[in-house]
């Protein structure tokens, strides 16, 4: 039977994907026999394919390492994921699945701008939550599903706003607990994952975070975006002047 030019695309795409996500793993030692990885599942399309990708990985014999996924829901936040959708498909690459809900509590009236900025409050109590599961189930990893683009990004961010010419590591290990942050997606360009989700057919979050279109993230995006205009090279010279620079500075967000 004749595949369909959709059908070839994905298979070629996979391919692709499949080896800068194994490049990863192998060049920055982010997966290791014993490893117990918890993955940070939003729904969103980054943590899906991670889930995807850690998944069929763990099912090859060396090394041999688990996984389990953490979708955390935030009262206080209007974004909403289809959970039948997320529980088929952690079960259909054999990733279990824990869901855990959160209550943000008010800022502090002494808190500084930027602690009491909702992105900020929603990320840091979703992470502590990540922490604490990865404890409490044994994980010496937390994986994020972070791609090439989030991480030129917070480069840019990180120059931006606090003066450091730094961004986020594919490995870090943390000081104050036995726990290491890996970043298995990071040689993966955004773009790639649009249509590797749009082929896959990945369901989309039924409400998106209202403060989505909002941050500083969002701004420093487009002014990539113009960066590329001027030079379309632009994202490959920041990630080889990267080689030379700080990585285990941990910004705001």
């Amino acid at each position: 039977m004749n595949k369909t030019p959709e059908q070839i695309e994905l298979a070629k795409l996979q391919s692709r994907l499949t080896k800068r996500f194994h490049k990863a793993c192998a060049d920055y030692g982010l997966i290791a026999d014993g490893d117990h990885i918890l993955i940070g599942l939003s729904g969103g399309k980054d943590s899906l394919a991670l889930v995807e990708f850690l998944g069929r990985r763990s099912q090859i014999y060396k090394p041999r390492f688990k996984v389990t996924a953490l979708h955390v829901r935030v009262r206080e936040r209007a974004y909403e994921t289809d959970m039948t959708f997320l529980e088929h498909f952690c079960t259909e690459h054999q990733v279990p699945l824990v869901v855990r809900d959160i209550t943000i509590p008010p800022a502090p009236k002494d808190a500084d701008k930027s602690e009491s900025n909702p992105c900020f409050l929603c990320s840091w109590f979703r992470r502590k939550e990540l922490f604490n599961l990865a404890q409490e189930l044994g994980c010496n990893k937390i994986a994020f599903g972070h791609h090439r683009d989030d991480i030129l990004q917070t480069l840019l961010m990180n120059l931006i706003y606090q003066g450091a010419f730094a961004s986020m590591p594919p490995l870090l290990q943390l000081e104050k607990m036995p726990l290491a942050i890996i970043r298995p997606l990071c040689l993966i360009e955004e773009k790639d994952l649009v249509r590797y989700a749009a082929l896959r057919g990945y369901e989309k979050q039924k409400k998106l975070c209202p403060f989505e279109h909002e941050s500083s993230r969002t701004k420093v995006k487009e002014l990539l975006a113009q960066m590329k205009a001027l030079n379309p090279e632009a994202e490959d010279c920041l990630w080889g002047a990267m080689s030379n620079i700080k990585t285990d500075y941990l910004p705001k967000i």
